[in-house]
């Protein structure tokens, strides 16, 4: 089945800039994030999703994308699997090295140890969680040194010995017919492959791979403080690296989900608080909610829709600075749909008194003439 264009997946333009692509993954990863979403193909969206976002948020990735579609990103930093540069004509590659680089080109020896691939985890938490930190578990699969040979793919350490036709090199010399004449051109030993060793007898537990593939569950430190997009890293905590390298690091992005009624900036909170026409009017001690419990706070009289109070030091804090934020109330009087007998009674004769006494409303009659 052809794959679905990276764009179409992430719903934003080819134009769309680096921050549009991610807040249209953050929102595409909350919906179908298989934790959260009961829908029986969560789990293949949510890797779509991933796999999109993974290309398109890389410059060099999209540029390839762009120009090659899904063949491009394929190769690191290369073309796709359907163009393998001078690969198929006779040592071309080596030729053309030699050549511009006086035969001195560098080389990958792949008998050399390489740092593993990074993991990416993908957490979904609470808004007290982001707030207060969390202590949790995820599940992960990864390529791990194989513990039967510690990585070197054989039996036993006598199993291995140096390769003899490339001498633990990995690479060997040959001479080929050009039009140019004989040239001399440097390759990848067929003996070992290009690894520099052969082994007697593989290891019967990773069959000579080195690295074994475990899933295992590992508890991790959420921090207080944390925000939604944010990214924590656990260093040595990815894969196991090839030719006994070292490890990859994991990392953990972390998408926060909304609150009811808290709204979060920073390390601030703001809270839309509803009060009655005589709160307002009169004056109140409200009791209100804050994530470190309720707290007593005085309305004054005459307060206005729209009017901001501040509870100092009720926001989130920082595990990482010990910044800590405020709580803002914003004041929203709401207008009684259903009245008593007895409350139409009061409204009524509030009508009939001057309400509109201060200077704004004076002014404002006078002009029209009320």
């Amino acid at each position: 089945m052809a794959k679905r264009d990276y764009y179409e997946i992430l719903g934003v333009s080819k134009n769309a800039s680096d921050e549009e692509i991610k807040k249209a993954y953050r929102n595409l990863a909350k919906k179908h994030h298989p934790d959260v979403s009961s829908d029986p193909k969560a789990s293949e969206i949510f890797k779509e999703v991933n796999e999109a976002y993974e290309v398109l948020k890389d410059p060099q990735k999209r540029s390839q994308y762009d120009q090659f579609g899904h063949e491009g990103p394929k190769m690191n930093g290369g073309f796709g699997a359907g163009f393998e540069g001078f690969g198929n004509f006779g040592g071309f590659e080596d030729l053309f090295s030699s050549f511009f680089s006086g035969g001195n080109r560098t080389r990958n020896n792949s008998n050399s140890s390489k740092r593993g691939r990074d993991l990416r985890v993908n957490l979904i938490i609470s808004f007290e969680e982001a707030a207060f930190g969390v202590d949790k578990e995820v599940s992960i699969t990864k390529l791990d040194t194989c513990s039967n040979c510690s990585g070197t793919g054989a039996e036993s350490k006598n199993d291995v010995e140096t390769c003899q036709k490339c001498r633990g090199t990995g690479r060997v010399v040959g001479t080929q017919n050009t039009i140019f004449g004989k040239i001399q051109t440097e390759m990848s030993c067929p003996e070992c492959n290009g690894t520099g060793k052969k082994i007697k007898r593989l290891c019967k537990v990773c069959n000579g791979a080195g690295r074994v593939k475990n899933t295992s569950k590992i508890k991790i430190k959420i921090p207080a403080g944390i925000d939604d997009g944010q990214t924590i890293r656990y260093q040595n905590y990815g894969e196991a690296g090839p030719n006994g390298g070292p490890n990859g690091d994991m990392l953990i992005s972390v998408a926060v989900q909304k609150h009811e009624f808290f709204i979060r900036e920073g390390l601030n909170i703001f809270l839309e608080l509803p009060i009655t026409f005589s709160q307002a009017a009169l004056g109140a001690e409200i009791s209100v909610p804050t994530i470190h419990g309720n707290v007593i706070l005085k309305i004054p009289a005459g307060t206005q829709t729209g009017e901001k109070f501040r509870i100092t030091g009720k926001g989130i804090k920082s595990e990482r600075t010990g910044t800590q934020g405020n709580q803002y109330v914003i004041a929203n009087i709401k207008t009684p749909t259903k009245l008593s007998n007895e409350q139409k009674e009061l409204f009524s004769k509030l009508s009939k008194t001057d309400e509109m006494s201060d200077s704004f409303f004076a002014k404002f009659k006078k002009f029209f003439k009320f």
